[in-house]
């Protein structure tokens, strides 16, 4: 399998291992039932020495097409030095797990993860408690019964064994990944507490994992851990990056995009449209998150909540409660709780 060129004409989620730049490689790995298709990640070399950003979920498919992309660089897996992990989800850390199982190699993930990863690895844990908590307080029981038949009528952790904790926990800057390449390392919460994302200030790229994404928004603060104000860390996280020197784009879920820049501009335009029209809809008789989910629409297609499954429901209703929670912290909206609800009025 020898390196391709990046084409717009050709499906992102293609198998197989796309030159970015010089070192640089795309490699989109599988992902099992997912709305996203595939997760991109990205191998850096110097011929000698081979580092990846983020590293696929552990799946055996995954891991064979990974496999077979490093062949066309002349590599294989027990070459990879390091994972440098953008943020715990699992289909950005898991197979640095099971790889790291197998060849030794070392894992660093960004230092404020480490609450939701003590969680996901903890047998006795639920990984979905905090949303289970959210919803609660959205008004949204009918999500949270949904839910649970969703995932077998537990929540309860039953894949613990996959999480481990990193080598090392990734603090802001620069550290040297190569012998004669250096990344910053950007904390960008908002998507998870934790996320990173990594700047070649060098080559002019930035690994942006799944903080800014060229077709989609990241859901916000879906995490083990909670999190009070995940969308004002996440549009702050943006305007940090707006304010660094603009990067070609190397995002987790579709093609390489030449400007960071342009989309932080079209995602902060859309969270603006997005907050004025949910506090609309308490002008239309919604009071609570879970009421205010329902007059919205989802996805491109504008789809109505409940016609989404029970886990993207969860995403939605908790995302619109991200969105009332920062009207409210503003004083653009008033919020006051009656038996664990949460009831959001006009200011």
């Amino acid at each position: 399998m020898e390196p391709l060129a990046e084409d717009a004409a050709r499906s992102w989620t293609e198998p197989g291992i796309y030159a970015v730049a010089p070192g640089v490689y795309r490699v989109p790995l599988p992902l099992p039932n997912d709305g996203l298709r595939a997760v991109n990640v990205y191998a850096i070399t110097d011929g000698a020495e081979l580092v990846m950003i983020d590293s696929g979920w552990a799946l055996d498919e995954a891991r064979e097409q990974l496999q077979a992309a490093l062949k066309g660089i002349g590599a294989e897996l027990g070459d990879v030095t390091q994972f440098l992990v953008t943020h715990v989800h699992r289909d950005h850390y898991t197979q640095a797990v099971a790889l790291r199982r197998e060849f030794g190699n070392r894992i660093a993930l960004g230092e404020h993860e480490r609450t939701s990863l003590e969680i996901a690895a903890n047998p006795g844990g639920s990984p979905v408690n905090t949303q289970m908590t959210l919803l609660g307080e959205a008004g949204a029981t009918e999500v949270v019964e949904a839910l649970r038949q969703f995932f077998g009528g537990t929540t309860r952790n039953t894949e613990a064994d996959i999480w481990e904790m990193p080598d090392e926990w990734l603090t802001p800057g620069r550290r040297t990944v190569l012998g004669d390449r250096a990344l910053d390392v950007v904390h960008t919460p908002g998507h998870t507490a934790g996320h990173v994302v990594f700047d070649d200030a060098a080559a002019g790229l930035m690994f942006t994992g799944d903080h800014v994404l060229p077709h989609i928004t990241p859901s916000i603060g879906f995490q083990p851990g909670a999190t009070e104000l995940p969308l004002r860390d996440f549009l702050d996280s943006l305007r940090v990056v707006r304010g660094m020197p603009d990067r070609q784009m190397l995002p987790a879920h579709g093609l390489v995009s030449p400007s960071v820049h342009a989309r932080i501009d079209e995602l902060l335009a859309h969270h603006e449209e997005r907050l004025a029209r949910t506090a609309a809809t308490l002008s239309e008789g919604a009071s609570t998150a879970y009421e205010a989910a329902q007059k919205l629409g989802w996805t491109r297609r504008q789809r109505k909540l409940g016609e989404l499954d029970p886990f993207n429901q969860m995403l939605a209703v908790t995302e619109t409660k991200a969105h009332l929670d920062l009207l409210a912290y503003q004083g653009k909206l008033k919020m006051s709780e009656v038996d664990g609800v949460r009831h959001y009025t006009v200011a």
